[in-house]
């Protein structure tokens, strides 16, 4: 019976930088989540926030690599959650952000990779208990595979 992998969900800021830097921790982690031991889990929502970004910073390189990487991931796509469930986020992040959290809770994700440390990665949301841990993706990397990194 194969096992089944843990669900790492990205915000738009990871594939951002990951459009950017193919070379990056962001896109290290994407890749990481091709593998046996992770997948992504993306929503619609924060997938438009980056080509919507990608496309008005930066140019066709760009998108074209965000479109590729996108596509390798075969990520799950987890439904838009209920307004409810975001408005129970907004406490722990901004209003503009709730969506993503909510994201990665509705869909079980165990790891939320984030470079927004204004938002997403603060002492609300990391004191608050919940079942997602959220962090950059270099720090994703050092705590599955320490050592590996330096």
């Amino acid at each position: 019976m194969a096992r089944q992998r843990t669900l790492v969900f990205l915000d738009a800021s990871v594939l951002v930088a990951a459009c950017r830097s193919p070379s990056g921790g962001s896109a290290l982690a994407m890749e990481v989540c091709r593998g046996r031991r992770f997948r992504a889990a993306l929503s619609a929502r924060v997938l438009l926030e980056a080509r919507v970004n990608i496309a008005e910073k930066f140019g066709e390189a760009e998108l074209v690599r965000f479109y590729q990487q996108v596509a390798a991931l075969e990520p799950e796509m987890v439904a838009p959650p209920s307004q409810e469930r975001i408005e129970e986020c907004i406490p722990l992040t901004t209003q503009k952000d709730a969506h993503v959290l909510a994201a990665a809770l509705v869909c079980g994700a165990a790891y939320l990779l984030t470079l927004d440390r204004r938002h997403l990665i603060t002492a609300a949301i990391q004191s608050a208990g919940l079942p997602v841990r959220v962090m950059p993706p270099g720090d994703f990397l050092k705590e599955i595979a320490p050592g590996a990194l330096r």
